[in-house]
């Protein structure tokens, strides 16, 4: 028979808030704030080709990973998704430039991407492609102004459902002074 060794017993040890062994959920979906603007306009350009090509060719794959990368970007940031990472880390350096602009909203315009996208997808899914590529061109359109004119619709809707008393002005205080928050 063998004989029991039994280790001192020591009060259990409870890892403080973001040690070894424990989730800090808060990190794993933080979206920056701020934004480099020019990262965000790189992004939706890359968006608006993947969406072209798409659309082109009536590939319904291309859908899917439009939304996963929409999802990504919401939940994460930048940092997972493959056009967050390309833009933020690659091509936004190679130009130089740098604008910092409020997290909160573009945060809030890749959730309204996600919603239209997963939408297109699950259309085309059900056998209802027409629609979906309706959907798809309003993305094209959006994603354009942003890419291409630097006007982000899904900012210019968070500004008006922040104005409006939507959402609180503590989400994005930065956001008070923007301009579409006029009386």
């Amino acid at each position: 028979m063998s004989k029991l060794i039994s280790a001192p017993v020591r009060p259990a040890q409870v890892p403080a808030p973001g040690a070894r062994g424990r989730v800090d959920w808060r990190k794993v979906f933080a979206f920056p704030n701020p934004v480099n603007e020019y990262s965000a306009r790189i992004t939706a350009a890359l968006v608006v080709l993947l969406s072209l090509v798409t659309l082109l060719t009536g590939a319904g794959w291309g859908l899917a990973v439009i939304a996963a990368g929409f999802w990504l970007r919401m939940l994460f940031g930048p940092r997972i998704s493959p056009f967050g990472v390309l833009s933020v880390k690659v091509l936004t350096p190679l130009l130089g430039r740098k604008r910092l602009v409020p997290g909160p909203p573009k945060r809030f315009a890749q959730g309204i991407g996600a919603a239209m996208s997963t939408a297109a997808a699950i259309l085309f899914a059900a056998g209802l492609a027409p629609a979906a590529w309706i959907l798809l061109t309003v993305l094209i359109i959006a994603a354009s102004l942003e890419a291409f004119a630097g006007f982000c619709l899904g900012c210019a809707i968070f500004g008006l459902l922040q104005r409006r008393g939507l959402i609180p002005d503590d989400v994005c205080e930065a956001c008070n002074n923007i301009s579409l928050r006029r009386p």
